[in-house]
């Protein structure tokens, strides 16, 4: 479970645009946006955590919604998360199309878009057990080079590997390690949130892992500190070697690895094979993340189809207790990425991207507004937080805080579209299409099927899954 988080969050985030962060808001501007969103992520994960140890049901997103919120708002985070990470495995699948050109530059992109995605589908249909085992060995790559580049940095920063030290003198450049204003902080506090995006996979998981009630907590703990230390160790080493007016920091995207800053860094460092090497890093990177959506929304689909929020043959298992169906489904929605063979490949990753991009704090959004509501019902009808397998600390301000961050980062998603001399209605729709959308599912399930807000003392809290 800890490998699958890790997998989920640790990604092209840092390894791409972790250099475009340093460079809009300054090293210092990047470690404390950086920071800011770790605090949010920690206390999600906890209020998460609450929720996964007391009733830990794949699919727990809808489940929890529909018990602690309404049955509505329950549909709509369901849809939601579904749609987010369905979307996801066909931008990642693009990604890896424009990533094995790198080596491959007259492929068909066709082709590789099928290949991958068989390659999802077979880890998926197996068993949770192989998926777990796949993401396993796709975190361990991303783990390994992530320590590799900090302790290349870290020796690199003291002299001791590549010259002489580098000091604080590209961390200080211009007197600040603050750079860009305003504006730029909070467009790297969004990319921090993108980055961030995949660390409550580990809810999804809970359904189906050995004892959730002793490793989830153990889980949440240890993935929260390992990408903290990760993203701010890796941006400092960054800022520290690499001065942030370099303009290869802002050029490192997803067709262009060979300027990513974990590229720049182990190069100078000595290592010639830096650029293949990352290429291949980053191409399971993306195919970690295809393959996580691939899971975490088949599991989403197949808890709404058995509370009656799909179809029910979404709701039905193999024999190796696989919902197929489900999975087939969100399958068909990843062969979106075929698209990227007729309409060229970087601008369908982005679209898609952008598509998709709200959606994921929508979900952290969910996640504070149930244990908020949950917390609240278990106390109304006269539990004890005794009886809680494991306790969310700060409660509340905890899901409050994360509630507030995560609204800024919901309204501030393209600030810079409001900012200029006219309003880029284009950057407008693209990016806040998914908030409106969700407003109507929910909106539309309230009206056709009369639900209503569950009084917290008819909150259904039973430790079991229906």
């Amino acid at each position: 479970m800890t490998m699958i988080a890790l997998g989920g969050s640790i990604g092209t985030g840092l390894f791409l645009a972790s250099g475009g962060a340093v460079a809009s808001s300054g090293p210092g501007g990047a470690l404390l946006a950086y920071a800011a969103v770790g605090l949010m992520v920690y206390f999600l994960m906890t209020s998460l955590g609450e929720l996964a140890t007391y009733l830990p049901v794949s699919g727990s997103f809808s489940t929890y919604g529909t018990r602690f919120v309404s049955p509505a708002f329950g549909f709509a985070i369901g849809w939601n998360f579904w749609y987010n990470w369905a979307v996801t495995i066909a931008a990642e699948l693009s990604a890896a199309t424009v990533i094995i050109k790198y080596w491959f530059p007259e492929s068909s992109s066709m082709l590789w878009s099928l290949l991958f995605l068989i390659l999802m589908f077979g880890l998926n249909a197996l068993s949770s057990r192989g998926y777990g085992e796949s993401e396993y060995w796709f975190a361990i790559i991303k783990i390994i080079t992530v320590i590799v580049f900090l302790a290349a940095g870290l020796l690199m920063i003291f002299g001791i590997l590549g010259g002489k030290p580098t000091g604080f003198d590209n961390f200080m450049l211009g007197g600040s390690s603050f750079h860009g204003g305003f504006f730029a902080f909070v467009g790297v506090f969004m990319a921090a949130g993108f980055s961030f995006q995949g660390t409550e996979l580990i809810g999804v998981a809970a359904g189906e892992s050995e004892n959730p009630r002793r490793n989830v907590p153990l889980a949440i703990r240890q993935v929260f500190w390992r990408i903290l230390i990760f993203y701010i160790l890796a941006i400092f080493v960054i800022g520290m070697i690499i001065p942030y007016t370099n303009p290869d920091l802002l050029r490192g995207g997803i067709d262009d690895i060979g300027i990513s800053p974990f590229t720049i860094v182990f190069n100078k460092a000595g290592l010639a094979v830096a650029a293949s090497v990352m290429n291949a890093v980053i191409l399971s990177s993306v195919l970690s993340a295809g393959n996580s959506g691939m899971y975490a929304s088949t599991r989403v689909l197949f808890a709404m189809a058995k509370d009656g929020m799909a179809p029910k043959i979404l709701g039905k298992l193999n024999r190796r207790g696989v919902p197929i169906y489900a999975l087939l489904v969100t399958t068909a929605v990843g062969m979106l990425a075929f698209l990227a063979s007729f309409f060229g490949d970087g601008a369908v990753y982005n679209w898609l991207l952008n598509a998709s991009g709200m959606c994921g704090f929508i979900n952290w959004l969910g996640i504070a507004v149930c244990h908020f509501r949950f917390r609240r019902a278990f106390k109304a009808q006269g539990h004890s937080l005794d009886e809680l397998p494991y306790r969310a600390k700060w409660f509340p301000l905890g899901p409050l805080f994360a509630f507030a961050l995560c609204m800024i980062a919901v309204l501030g998603q393209n600030i810079g579209a409001f900012t200029g001399e006219n309003i880029d209605w284009y950057g407008v729709l693209v990016s806040y299409v998914s908030l409106p959308l969700f407003l109507l599912v929910w909106a539309g399930y309230r009206m056709f099927r009369k639900s209503r807000m569950i009084p917290l003392n008819e909150c259904d809290l039973s430790s079991q899954a229906d």
